[in-house]
């Protein structure tokens, strides 16, 4: 008998990212609503009757990628005109002072919306099919997320969207960052199916207080909801934990009982081995940013160290650049110069912290991450414009890092849905968005070289330190 299915993908490379990291030189996928019934090599043959057949010939059939942690908003500020009136940051900390949180400061709810348009047209046409996003905006708080959600839906990927609370001006700015967070997720979490949901995401062990960990956890706990929070991505993570606690920022975060399998922690650069054990005890999960921590010169994060240990780690890109093409090459050749050791970092295991390891990462490995009969259909094709040597299943872990680039995405499908064919984006018109979105970025520019009390003298010394002598 015939089963007719919604879509089978055949004749090309299948990379599955299942447990045996199965690949078929000529594969197909066999996809009806948003499950994928059946992965395997050569042909299914007559078994299936297909709404649509894509032949992949000449390509490559993926899971769709993931993102560990991004910030949609930071896509508004890439080469933007205001860094020219900047005296430049020194270290990590003054980019916090003179940078990231003066553009907090500024950023309206228009701003969240356009942002996540453009960022998730971004991840769309580079194959990244699902991200975790924190927003931060001390005066855009009360339904900000439903300002990127109406985006994101209009876009057609999955996103996991939280306000980054912090206690940076006051005890109640916190809370209100939380209690937002909750509400999206009381609001988006409960049906399984959903595409956009919630998480929940602290900003920094340095501006965050004991009762705001024990809030965020409490919240988490209620509704079974993923944790994230930046750590010791600068030094003054450590300083101010050592100096206000006597403990380094693992250390605290253990004693306060806020660590868990639910807890995604962006950075990990500064931590020690000691640390690095208390991660692995509580079986916390890790998002490796290794462009934008080469961007803000904070260092190197540890990251082989952390997976000889069994740390689960997933690739992220902060904000910066979101092709993934770009964010694997970078971590695949970083650690190798980093240690001097060109073994480091073998291309399948950078290929996994994008796909099964990402999924892991963001708790959704039962139903992301990898090609598997069951699991939800996100799938990525390739087809490489001019691959200098052949692609097959001998070969295509190394050509994933070494020579695919976000241009060579031909097709997306989330949840059963083809979202982009033939390089075109269906759902959205793309040079209108482009249009809107930069009209807006300038107008943030605007604003920020406006604000007098944002230049450089006000921001590189009293305030941010009062802040944290406070907290």
């Amino acid at each position: 008998m015939v089963e007719r299915v919604s879509i089978i993908i055949k004749n090309g490379i299948v990379v599955t990212m299942d447990n045996e990291r199965r690949v078929f030189d000529r594969g197909y996928v066999v996809v009806d609503g948003n499950r994928i019934v059946e992965v395997g090599k050569d042909d299914p043959g007559g078994r299936y009757e297909a709404e649509e057949i894509i032949n992949a010939s000449g390509g490559v059939v993926l899971p769709g990628f993931i993102c560990a942690h991004t910030h949609l908003y930071g896509a508004l500020l890439r080469a933007s005109t205001w860094f020219a009136a900047i005296h430049p940051p020194t270290d990590f900390q003054q980019n916090l002072q003179r940078i990231w949180w003066p553009v907090d400061e500024m950023l309206t709810y228009e701003d969240a919306y356009a942002s996540t348009l453009i960022a998730a047209i971004d991840f769309l046409r580079t194959g990244t099919t699902l991200f975790a996003d924190t927003f931060s905006g001390p005066n855009a708080i009360e339904g900000v997320l439903d300002e990127e959600e109406k985006a994101l839906r209009k876009v057609g990927i999955r996103g996991l969207l939280a306000f980054e609370a912090t206690e940076r001006h006051s005890r109640e700015e916190g809370i209100r960052g939380l209690r937002e967070n909750e509400r999206f997720i009381k609001k988006n979490n409960s049906d399984p199916d959903n595409l956009v949901k919630g998480l929940i995401s602290l900003h920094a062990s340095f501006t965050v207080t004991d009762e705001l960990f024990k809030l965020a956890r409490e919240i988490a706990d209620k509704y079974n909801a993923l944790l994230t929070i930046h750590v010791e991505e600068g030094l003054i993570d450590v300083y101010h934990n050592i100096e206000r606690y006597g403990l380094r920022p693992i250390e605290r975060m253990e004693k306060l009982g806020f660590l868990g399998p639910d807890v995604v922690m962006a950075h990990v650069v500064q931590a020690i081995d000691d640390e690095l054990a208390i991660l692995k005890k509580y079986d916390v999960k890790v998002a490796h940013n290794a462009m934008s921590n080469m961007l803000n010169a904070v260092g190197v994060a540890p990251i082989p160290r952390m997976l000889s240990m069994g740390i689960t780690v997933g690739i992220g890109n902060d904000g910066y650049i979101f092709d993934v093409f770009e964010n694997m090459r970078a971590t695949y050749l970083l650690h190798k110069v980093h240690l001097r050791d060109p073994r480091v970092m073998p291309p399948l295991k950078v290929v996994e912290m994008t796909t099964i390891d990402a999924a892991k990462a963001l708790g959704v490995e039962k139903e992301l991450g990898s090609l598997e009969p069951g699991k939800k259909a996100d799938i990525v094709i390739i087809k490489p414009e001019l691959p200098p040597t052949p692609v097959n299943k001998d070969t295509v872990y190394g050509h994933l890092v070494n020579t695919f680039n976000g241009r060579d995405v031909d097709t997306v499908i989330v949840d059963g849905k083809i979202l982009m064919r033939d390089k075109k984006i269906e759902a959205v018109d793309v040079e209108k968005s482009k249009e809107y979105v930069h009209k807006v970025a300038e107008n943030l520019w605007d604003r920020l070289l406006a604000k007098g009390e944002y230049q450089v003298d006000v921001l590189r010394l009293e305030k941010p330190y009062w802040i944290l002598k406070r907290l």
